[in-house]
């Protein structure tokens, strides 16, 4: 049975092993260890036992505005409906916080539209964002994911 929850520090360094290969092939942005326990309380983890499968990160940018990121699942555990659930973990927790948006930029388009989400152009994404995050993406001016938000 699968377990979802907010992790604690002592999760870190399983969650930094479990997205290293998308780390590498440039899906997912490095997170050092202190960036990811200064918003460890973004993340919502997924354990099957005591076998990290899966997490994802709500970012809050604005009052307004979250990002969904850091999306990963475990290989052998995909197409098991985890990131669906960690997705949905997102909205719920979006919708708590009364936000009023959701953003994320993605290689899984078809994925989130399954939850509403709807492409919108780069330009419009907060300068805030660029600026903290993109620009330490290496495919960064260029990038190809596609951006989406939904409206909560």
């Amino acid at each position: 049975m699968l377990n979802y929850f907010k992790p604690t520090l002592k999760h870190i360094k399983q969650m930094q092993e479990l997205v290293l290969q998308d780390v590498e092939n440039g899906n997912i942005l490095v997170r050092n260890e202190s960036e990811m326990a200064t918003t460890i309380r973004s993340y919502t983890v997924a354990y099957d036992g005591e076998l990290l499968v899966g997490f994802v990160a709500l970012h809050i940018h604005s009052i307004t505005l979250a990002e969904i990121r850091s999306l990963v699942v475990r290989d052998s555990y995909r197409g098991k409906g985890i990131g669906k659930k960690l997705i949905q973990n997102c909205i719920d927790e979006g919708n708590n916080l009364e936000l009023q948006e959701l953003l994320v930029l993605t290689y899984k388009q078809a994925l989130f539209e399954k939850f509403g989400f709807k492409v919108i152009e780069k330009a419009s994404i907060p300068d805030t964002k660029i600026w903290a995050d993109c620009i330490k993406c290496k495919h960064f001016p260029i990038c190809d994911e596609i951006s989406l938000t939904l409206k909560i």
